[in-house]
């Protein structure tokens, strides 16, 4: 059966439909310079959770076998009082080479609490371990161990290698080979979930004792890490001009984005000691936070900064 063409006015009436309906759909950008948003627009990545106010807590804190005398400082119940005090981001302890953990972990059972009472009031948890590097292996298992903790059905939300002992290895050259093989694995194992580096102040290694861990693999890690955390602990530093927070934290964070080659690296200043600080100490500390553009600021730890010092950290997060 021959089919009747189609009306040139009818045509042009088809395509005028067709127009109109896709203009209705989407205003597609004339150019390069359009502001106009579309499904291939760029946007930030979300934050980190290394940003912002933390709070941390160790074995020695929570895990009752490692109590010497009493009960643990830190419960799970304290993170109420973290995240009144604004805290964002819970730093745990979650695996520890040591025999008075049960097997990888410091304390599964404890971790989880916290890590469930926290998401419920809305904080995020970082897990972080202090590797030994004399068995990059069984490092690696305990680093696993913590990416593999599920506590009903919820997982940490960062994680952090403290890289800060020297002890178990010497050489330093094998010490950073150690580092480097430990680093990749555990990138490997988190994915592209965020992953910091605890690392001690580039000026407690390049100036106050280069002896620590010469020739420590700066530009080598950097590919690896999300985030940076160096230890600004001013305390340690009586009788030098590094006790001043403002001027350890400043020139620690510059040192550092110089080591990685990345003036915009997201860094974490960590100082303390808590309890031997003082509210100068604190309100130094905060300037000198913000005046580097560090993504976060905390003080080690949660157990030793008293109420007035965490109402003072808490300060810029408002």
């Amino acid at each position: 059966m021959h089919r009747a063409p189609v009306s040139s006015i009818a045509l042009l009436l088809l395509l005028a439909a067709c127009s109109e309906a896709s203009s209705d759909r989407e205003a597609v950008p004339s150019s390069a310079s359009s502001t106009s948003t579309t499904s291939t627009t760029v946007r930030p990545p979300p934050p980190l959770p290394f940003e912002g106010l933390g709070a941390w807590v160790d074995a020695f804190d929570y895990a009752p076998a490692y109590q010497s005398d009493g009960a643990p400082s830190v419960t799970p119940a304290a993170v109420d009082e973290m995240a009144d005090a604004g805290v964002r981001t819970l730093y745990l302890q979650v695996a520890k080479d040591d025999p008075r953990s049960a097997g990888d972990l410091v304390h599964e059972e404890l971790a989880g609490q916290f890590l469930v009472r926290a998401h419920t009031r809305g904080m995020d948890v970082v897990a972080w371990f202090l590797p030994l590097h004399v068995d990059t292996a069984a490092d690696l298992r305990r680093f696993r161990a913590m990416v593999d903790l599920d506590a009903e059905g919820e997982h940490f939300d960062g994680y952090a290698l403290d890289v800060e002992w020297v002890d178990g290895v010497a050489d330093h050259d094998t010490r950073s080979a150690e580092l480097l093989e430990l680093t990749a694995g555990a990138r490997a194992a988190v994915g592209e979930a965020p992953l910091a580096a605890i690392v001690y102040s580039p000026v407690a290694l390049e100036v106050v004792n280069p002896d620590v861990w010469p020739g420590f693999p700066w530009t080598e890690l950097a590919r690896f890490y999300d985030a940076w955390m160096p230890m600004t602990y001013w305390t340690f530093r009586e009788g030098s001009s590094y006790r001043d927070p403002a001027v350890y934290v400043t020139e620690s964070v510059e040192r550092l984005r110089a080591n990685v080659d990345d003036q915009e690296a997201a860094v974490h200043p960590i100082g303390g000691i808590g309890d031997a600080s003082t509210t100068d100490d604190y309100a130094a500390f905060l300037a000198a936070s913000e005046s580097v553009d560090a993504v976060g600021w905390s003080v080690y730890d949660w157990a030793t900064t008293s109420l007035e010092a965490r109402s003072t950290l808490s300060s810029r997060a408002r």
